[in-house]
């Protein structure tokens, strides 16, 4: 009996255990789907982000930073770096013999040269980024190689190497900026810059080195010369303006005396016409006295004797130190004078 009865509840007790087992089971799966579309609701964008959430096909840009929410199973999110990012085009590394054909050109001389570039980027939609091509960074890289060898192309190789390259570098950059405006791929120019430009071979290498070297010397040499020149200019002018002026006064200088002469023969043809006798003979003894005190005169007589008069050497050789010594020589020298006069007036009577 016993037996029996525990025949009959064996399969009750599988069935319940079995009940109790699939509703731990359907718990389980039930949590974990939870789980999966609870974590699968959200998701975060950092600030150098960008995010692209396609719900149907249909994609849509979110473009602010922080926690966001989405539709499990049914929205997609793909992000997408908005930071500058780089890359090089003919880089050649010479340590390990690999040559790339990428850096070597030819110039519009017909000279070959290695040029390697680096060219910096960012995504500014990424929607586009994302659909627009497959590969936008590779399309970029092969708009510059063609713009690139373009404008190198019209260049002479010394432009290349020496001073064109800022312009060669502002040409690139603008013809890239234009293409990919028509190609509109969600992706812009940041910058592209030459990191080296040197000749296939050593030998000319060195040549063209020389002749930069050569350049910045003579760069150096004006950059001396002007700079002498700026500090000569102000000191030259100085002595312009110096002299200018001096110039200025001597010709005032002349202007107001001959002023004043013409004043004074004005005043003096004034006098003249009034009494032309007496001013005559006044402009005469003032002619005479400015005149004869300079002349050395000496009258030789009838009998051979020399006389000596205005001025007479006594008084030339007297002492002028002393105004009373001067008056005294003058004195005796008048009578010697008077004598003298005499004496020849006495041999001219005699004579007559």
């Amino acid at each position: 009996m016993f037996k029996r009865n525990r025949q009959i509840n064996d399969p009750l007790n599988r069935k319940e255990s079995l009940k109790k087992g699939f509703g731990i089971v359907r718990t389980v799966f039930i949590v974990i789907i939870l789980l999966i579309l609870v974590s699968g609701s959200f998701y975060s964008i950092q600030e150098e982000e960008q995010a692209v959430v396609c719900t149907f096909g249909s994609p849509r840009a979110v473009t602010t930073p922080g926690l966001h929410f989405k539709i499990p199973l049914i929205q997609t999110v793909t992000k997408v770096n908005t930071t500058i990012q780089g890359f090089s085009i003919g880089y050649r590394d010479e340590a390990d013999g690999v040559d790339d054909d990428d850096a070597l050109m030819i110039t519009s001389d017909y000279n070959f040269i290695y040029v390697d570039f680096y060219a910096e980027y960012r995504v500014t939609d990424p929607v586009k980024a994302l659909y627009a091509s497959q590969d936008p960074e590779l399309v970029l890289k092969n708009i510059a190689q063609n713009c690139i060898r373009t404008t190198i192309g019209s260049y002479s190789v010394d432009s290349v190497l020496t001073t064109g390259k800022n312009e060669i570098q502002s040409n690139i950059k603008q013809m890239i900026l234009d293409k990919l405006e028509d190609y509109d791929i969600g992706i812009a120019l940041v910058n592209i810059t030459i990191q080296d430009a040197t000749p296939p071979n050593a030998e000319v290498e060195n040549a063209f080195k020389e002749v930069e070297t050569a350049k910045q010397g003579k760069e150096t040499a004006l950059n001396n010369a002007n700079k002498y020149r700026n500090e000569q200019i102000p000191g030259a002018e100085a002595e312009s303006d110096r002299i200018l002026q001096e110039a200025e006064a001597a010709k005032q200088e002349r202007i107001n005396e001959a002023n004043g002469q013409v004043a004074r023969f004005n005043s003096m043809y004034q006098e003249y016409i009034k009494f032309p006798d007496v001013t005559k003979k006044r402009m005469f003894y003032e002619t005479m006295e400015d005149v004869l005190p300079d002349i050395k005169l000496v009258i030789q007589g009838s009998d051979g004797t020399m006389s000596t008069m205005l001025p007479l050497d006594s008084f030339v050789t007297e002492n002028k130190g002393s105004i009373s010594g001067a008056a005294g020589g003058t004195d005796t020298n008048t009578d010697s004078q008077t004598d003298s006069r005499r004496t020849d007036n006495a041999e001219t009577g005699e004579e007559e």
